[in-house]
């Protein structure tokens, strides 16, 4: 609880669970599409190839095919860009000058294959049986060529080029230097040089992807239905690629299972599919299955990161030079964003003088990489956080009083890095309190305790050990979020948002930040997101940036209604605005309880208060822009127990302790942060995908692709702090992605700890028993 009086605070149950418990929830594949046609596409087998031939004569002619397109009959429509994604703000050209190499990805193939799961052609069927029948029909002839699937190996000289008309492998480039690194490290009494690999992994959602689209035969309106979390972006993607203006395309988020930004992006399949719509005049739909989720659908990740930290006999950090390299896989369907995230996340919450570091995005024949939850911050607190227990076991310091030594201390906010942030301005970590997260942290991990049982020696063959890592995120990306508020006739009022949501419980969340603003209860707020139509201006649910961007539009639009409604009441009641007040829905004279008093539904449904009619007056529009990112932060740690002999890695503790600003729902906040958490420790302990040499996935399905289920998640023993953000009315910070962003690097760090008498280092995951048995081998 925040302890300030109203709704927001509040541990509201969420309302949209009870429509989706009860199975009554609407998915793409849920929507009644009278004489749909389904789709389905046919995926490259090969790595590399060039297309000798694509023959769809036979699967044309199949039972109830409506139409087969290959390359050739999409030649006409722009290849695929995500092009918010990969502008370069301003400020960051003039200050880093990136260089990015746009790759613009193909409807569907025609020359030639990059990866494994691209799409070659499309066939639309009376049913997705039909569809998937006549795929087998289309002859494919391909010439195989030159593979590479290591990063490393496609920045050598002379390595095959996943694209020819570019001149080597390098899409992205990047690189910053503060203050003096080089003396830095001459000077240092203690320098630690590693390499650290985050591996790839995939967001699994549990609704794979799926989009359908219709032409109303009335007014010529392309609805689009889609599982998108940037359902504007969409929108004017789809009437860029097909010549239409925005307003003539309405894209809908409808229920969505899961996003973890996989959904964030642009894909071809949802540009095809409201094309075909179109063209055949009849409604289309596709659904992606999971072995197309687990290999066509966007990876994450995958980094090396080759790090050295310069400090003084004391351990306080004088230098940081880290050289990152990023598989971006086939295409580069994000630019900087994954790339850019790592490099200015790196130095987390420590105070760091002299810092130089260099990214490069490489391009390899294995499925495109984008954001994915974190989005590329769990990836740099691997490298930083491991960095850190590596030279505090050179320096002979306990892990958490090395890292309290070099933390940015409370009075110094806000605090500036030196760097440059995504949006291209000064790196500003607006408020915070890194030394108290760690201290609540250590009193619950309580590493005393663990160090005497780690003296006993190990019980049955079982070494215990402690590990910790702290972290910060930039929340409440730009560049504005929109809200619309309407008082209905009825005194209900309708919020429009931009953002729609994959879980997150906006509607709850929304609800009660509009009561508190207007003065009703949420139960008569109706919350509808992701829907262009309702709301034409937007960006998106992605980024931890929906509360900050949204519930900051809503809470100045709810204001706004507000000053309305009191003034056109005062009208009414003959008195003046600022003597009335608005509680519960009902406006009364301050101080007159007894007096004369008017419900917001009398209102609104009363005689006219403009020339446009009753209620006219009642709504409000506000586009929120954010001066900067509000700076969310949190410490983890683990207790675990490493089995000698199985390998099998335990956890019997988890502590987080996370500060998000001022909290809107304590329910939703702890849902959010333990879903974090849980992906967190599936990445560090169980999934992984993985390729061979020639380019084929080897864990393309549940069968070797692993997944924790509940029972493999420990009980989280949670805290929070409450430093609100100023840069923003509300006080809050993005929340969503933080629980992901340090398992990889705690439970990498606990197992370290463990199986110190063995010397192992842990440089890369999943922490599967296999690999841990490697380990101890190898130590």
């Amino acid at each position: 609880m925040t302890g300030k009086p109203g709704w927001i605070g509040r541990p509201v149950p969420r309302v949209e669970d009870d429509r989706l418990l009860r199975g009554h929830g609407r998915y793409v594949d849920d929507l009644d599409l009278p004489h749909a046609l389904e789709a389905a596409f046919l995926r490259s087998p090969e790595a590399h190839a060039r297309l000798v031939s694509v023959d769809a004569s036979a699967a044309l002619a199949a039972p109830g095919v409506a139409a087969v397109w290959t390359g050739e009959d999409l030649a006409e429509l722009a290849p695929l860009l995500n092009r918010e994604e990969l502008r370069i703000p301003p400020g960051l050209a003039e200050t880093v000058d990136p260089t990015v190499r746009i790759t613009p990805a193909p409807l569907l193939a025609r020359e030639k294959v990059a990866y494994v799961g691209q799409p070659i052609a499309v066939v639309f069927a009376e049913n997705r049986y039909l569809a998937e029948d006549a795929l087998e029909l289309i002859d494919v002839r391909y010439a195989s060529l030159p593979v590479v699937v290591d990063p490393d190996e496609a920045r050598e000289p002379g390595a095959p080029l996943v694209h020819e008309d570019l001149p080597d492998n390098t899409a992205i480039a990047v690189a910053t230097r503060v203050g003096e690194p080089d003396a830095a490290f001459r000077d240092a009494c203690q320098v630690i040089s590693e390499e650290f690999r985050a591996h790839r992994y995939v967001a699994s959602p549990i609704e794979t992807r799926a989009v359908a689209a219709r032409v109303d035969p009335f007014h010529g309106e392309l609805t689009v239905w889609s599982g998108t979390q940037t359902p504007h972006r969409l929108r004017d993607s789809i009437a860029r690629t097909l010549g239409l203006g925005t307003e003539a395309v309405r894209v809908l988020a409808v229920d969505v299972g899961g996003g973890f930004g996989q959904k964030g992006i642009l894909y071809i399949e949802e540009l095809i599919v409201p094309h075909a719509a179109r063209c055949l005049g009849r409604p289309v739909r596709w659904r992606e299955d999971r072995a197309e989720n687990l290999t066509a659908s966007s990876h994450a990740r995958e980094q090396i990161h080759r790090i050295e930290l310069a400090a003084g006999p004391d351990g306080r950090l004088l230098g940081l030079r880290d050289r990152i390299t990023v598989n971006l896989g086939a295409y580069n369907m994000a630019g900087l964003v994954v790339p850019y995230n790592s490099l200015c996340h790196l130095i987390g919450p420590y105070r760091v003088p002299n810092v130089e570091i260099e990214v490069t995005g490489v391009l390899t024949n294995t499925t495109f990489t984008t954001p994915y939850r974190g989005a590329g911050r769990p990836e740099a607190v691997f490298a930083m956080e491991r960095a850190m227990d590596r030279l505090a076991a050179a320096l002979g310091i306990e892990p958490e009083e090395l890292r309290a030594r070099n933390l940015v201390q409370p009075g110094e906010m806000p605090y500036r890095t030196g760097l440059v942030d995504r949006s291209g301005q000064p790196q500003v970590y607006d408020s915070g309190d890194f030394p108290e997260l760690l201290r609540r942290a250590v009193a619950r991990i309580d590493p005393p305790a663990v160090r005497a049982r780690q003296k006993a020696g190990p019980a049955e063959g079982k070494r215990v050990g402690v590990g910790f890592a702290l972290y910060i995120e930039a929340t409440g990306l730009g560049p504005f979020e929109t809200a619309r508020i309407d008082v209905a006739p009825s005194g209900r009022v309708k919020l429009a948002i931009g953002t729609p949501s994959q879980g997150q419980g906006h509607r709850t969340s929304m609800a009660q930040i509009a009561a508190d603003a207007i003065g009703v209860s949420p139960q008569v707020i109706d919350v509808v997101g992701g829907d262009t139509s309702a709301t034409p201006f937007g960006v998106g649910t992605i980024a931890s940036r929906a509360l900050v961007n949204a519930g900051n539009a809503t809470h100045r639009a709810g204001l706004l209604v507000r000053e309305k409604v009191l003034a056109a009441a005062a009208r009414r009641l003959e008195a003046a605005p600022a003597d009335l007040e608005l509680t519960d829905g009902v406006i009364t004279i301050r101080g007159n309880a007894a007096g004369p008093s008017l419900t917001l539904a009398e209102l609104a449904a009363g005689a006219p208060m403009s020339d446009d009619g009753p209620g006219a007056e009642l709504s409000e529009t506000v586009h929120f822009r954010p001066p900067g990112f509000a700076v969310s932060s949190g410490a983890q740690a683990a207790v675990v127990e490493v089995d000698e002999h199985t390998g099998e890695v335990a956890i019997q503790k988890y502590v987080v302790v996370h500060d998000a600003g001022v909290i809107v729902n304590p329910l939703i906040a702890e849902g959010q942060v333990t879903g974090g958490i849980a992906q967190g420790i599936a990445g560090a302990l169980y999934e992984e995908m993985i390729y061979g040499p020639d380019g084929q996935p080897r864990t393309a399905t549940y069968m070797d692709y692993l997944l924790p289920t509940s029972s493999e998640i420990p009980d989280l023993d949670l805290d929070e702090l409450h430093t609100p953000s100023p840069m923003n009315d509300l006080g809050v910070k993005g929340l969503g992605e933080g629980g992901a962003i340090a398992p990889q690097a705690v439970l990498a760090n606990a197992l370290e700890d463990a199986l110190r008498p063995y010397g192992v280092v842990v440089r890369r995951g999943p922490l599967s028993p296999s690999r841990v048995r490697d380990l101890l081998r190898a130590g």
